[in-house]
């Protein structure tokens, strides 16, 4: 960088000198030795921004990845990060009936921050556990998902995306059924990517990684394989929250959970699954592909878990008669149960958190609290 600089300096001082010759000349000739001497006071302008911009670009990288893992963390207390690929606002309006081609008016709106990841780190923290949402913002939008994480007391770790914004989706729940609108998010350049992957080294071991739906606009198919390629050699618990190819390139570097839910499981193996006997045997395929712990949630059938250990378990589905959301109940799953094997290593007791945390959610406007799992447990005694 100094070498250009002191180029530069030299082409300007040559270039003065010029100037003086300039007024010499005649005035046909002036005039074209003036557009020349223009035009490259120009060009050294245009490179010196450049330069500038480089170094700005480079200085508010380094301060990206400065930041150190928290120190609010116990002896002996283990971090859960999670990643947001592509998080958004969600404007949730509540309703009896939305009349398609007419103006609706809303009784009541609600304002959360969404996203499989964020979700995931929202009920952790209601569970007292500590983590971090990694992921993609931009613009005023991103701004406001990351104070909206912050005020459930989860710590962020977000890269900023410049000259964009995040997305925001609308969500309209009437008494009998749900419409969503997502909207596309914004285009992540390698650059972005890159950033992260350095941001994912810091990740100590026995620390825990969520990776959880889909990828946006920019993000290769296979970003999940890389990053468990890149950690394979840390020791830490990688759960997969995804389905298809995401999930299953995933299993040679052998997640700690993978949690695919009932209709992904059929789609995996093109198959039909009619109860938990059967969506056990399919988990232990996924099973011998890699995954050490497999979870099937299937809806008002209940879940299953087929352990590391190759123990099974079967849990039924408690009362939804007062489901009003599900989004999100799959990932309040995976909080619940990570959060009942940190607290009770007992894979068994882990997986009745998860269901208590799933059903909560699907009872709440937004997500699970800890009052309503609290509660739920309860049917567990």
């Amino acid at each position: 960088m100094l070498n250009i600089n002191n180029r530069l300096s030299d082409i300007t001082k040559k270039l003065y000198k010029t100037k003086k010759h300039i007024s010499l000349l005649n005035i046909k000739t002036k005039r074209i030795f003036e557009n020349e001497y223009s035009f490259c006071f120009l060009e050294i302008f245009k490179t010196k921004e450049k330069i500038k911009k480089k170094q700005n670009d480079k200085i508010r990288h380094k301060n990206e990845t400065k930041k150190h893992r928290p120190t609010c963390l116990k002896k002996g207390e283990n971090m859960i990060y999670t990643i947001t690929f592509n998080p958004a606002l969600d404007y949730v309006i509540k309703m009896q009936n939305l009349k398609i081609g007419k103006i609706n008016k809303s009784p009541k709106e609600y304002i959360y921050p969404g996203g499989k990841g964020i979700n995931v780190s929202i009920v952790l923290k209601v569970l007292e556990q500590e983590t971090t949402a990694m992921g993609f913002i931009s613009g005023f939008v991103g701004e406001e998902i990351e104070k909206q994480v912050q005020k459930y007391g989860v710590k962020t770790d977000f890269i900023k995306i410049e000259n964009d914004n995040s997305r925001i989706n609308i969500k309209i729940l009437e008494e009998t059924q749900e419409t969503a609108i997502n909207a596309k998010g914004p285009y992540i350049e390698e650059k972005y990517i890159e950033l992260l992957y350095k941001k994912l080294e810091r990740i100590e071991d026995k620390d825990t990684l969520v990776l959880s739906g889909s990828v946006p606009n920019g993000i290769s198919n296979n970003i999940y394989e890389t990053i468990c390629q890149k950690l394979k050699n840390k020791n830490i618990k990688i759960v997969v929250d995804s389905t298809g190819e995401l999930l299953l390139k995933t299993l040679k570097y052998k997640p700690y959970l993978i949690k695919p839910n009932q209709q992904e499981l059929e789609e995996i193996f093109n198959t039909k699954i009619e109860n938990k006997d059967q969506a056990l045997e399919y988990a232990k395929k996924l099973q011998e592909k890699g995954a050490q712990n497999v979870i099937i949630s299937m809806g008002s059938k209940g879940a299953v878990l087929l352990d590391e250990n190759g123990y099974s378990y079967k849990i039924n589905a408690l009362n939804t008669k007062d489901a009003i959301n599900t989004v999100g109940a799959g990932d309040s799953m995976v909080a619940g149960f990570l959060a009942g094997h940190e607290m009770f290593n007992n894979y068994e007791k882990a997986l009745q958190m998860g269901v208590a945390a799933a059903t909560a959610t699907t009872n709440s406007i937004f997500l699970a609290t800890k009052e309503k799992i609290e509660e739920n447990l309860k049917n567990f005694k």
